[in-house]
């Protein structure tokens, strides 16, 4: 069986989002509500999971998330939208 990478965004207690990969991200969201993690959440704690999507390999997450994070704040919340957290 292989392993899913995920790119999931967050929504942020500032109103900002954040993106980001993990292999679990149930897991990873916990990591950044304890203040863990990535340095922009530590000081921006997550509220919520905004939505998530599967890739094959780490690399294709990766390209999908510089993609993603390239969008304006209405493009990745529509992105949100359109993928859900499942």
């Amino acid at each position: 069986m292989t392993q899913s990478w995920w790119l999931y965004l967050l929504a942020c207690e500032d109103g900002r989002t954040y993106a980001g990969i993990a292999t679990d991200v149930e897991a990873r969201f916990a990591v950044h509500s304890k203040g863990k993690g990535a340095k922009f959440t530590r000081s921006n704690r997550p509220v919520r999971v905004l939505g998530a999507r599967a890739f094959v390999s780490k690399s294709e997450a990766l390209k999908a998330e510089a993609a993603l994070k390239k969008l304006s704040r209405e493009e990745k919340l529509l992105w949100a939208q359109t993928t859900g957290t499942d």
